[in-house]
């Protein structure tokens, strides 16, 4: 398909074999389509991707990796924490998913016993998927938190916890 393009202009440079090379590999090879997932990260969960008539739903489908943070940029956790203080209003648990492409999944957050938030996220085409939830937390809100990732069966596909705890006083020097 560039072949034309080349013979006319005469112009084949070491960018246009490599483009031609990668395209081959990718069509031959199916990781057209993983690119293309790839990319479809990008769009928000709720467009709907014409090539796709019905969600896919993959058996293999996991949590990559889980972590507790107190801000997301670019799409990633800002830092890793188990640990909060009450000074800290707002934290946030970022979910890397794989092969859940097409399902429903929720971030259910818990404390005390008691269900105080529930985020659901309809997961895109793409083999990888980042999704966040965050949590503005009260003060006298300190103890055991947990989270847990349910898909749209109601099945736990992981769960992380973390404690939030007593502000400390700043000392005055």
């Amino acid at each position: 398909m560039f072949a034309p393009y080349f013979v006319s202009t005469g112009r084949i440079t070491r960018n246009t074999v490599l483009t031609l090379l990668v395209s081959a590999v990718m069509s031959t090879s199916g990781l057209a389509d993983t690119v293309e997932g790839m990319a479809s990260e990008a769009k928000a969960a709720t467009t709907p991707d014409p090539a796709v008539a019905s969600p896919v739903v993959h058996e293999a489908g996991r949590i990559a990796r889980a972590v507790f943070t107190s801000a997301i940029i670019d799409r990633e956790p800002a830092d890793t924490l188990d640990t909060f203080s009450a000074d800290i209003s707002r934290v946030f648990f970022f979910t890397d998913l794989r092969g859940l492409g097409g399902q429903i999944v929720t971030h259910r957050w818990e404390y005390d016993g008691q269900v105080m938030a529930e985020v659901t996220f309809k997961v895109g085409a793409g083999a990888r998927w980042r999704v966040y939830s965050s949590k503005n937390l009260l003060p006298e809100w300190t103890g055991a938190w947990k989270v847990m990732v349910n898909n749209e069966s109601g099945e736990t596909l992981h769960a992380s916890t973390f404690e939030y705890v007593v502000a400390t006083p700043a000392v005055a020097e």
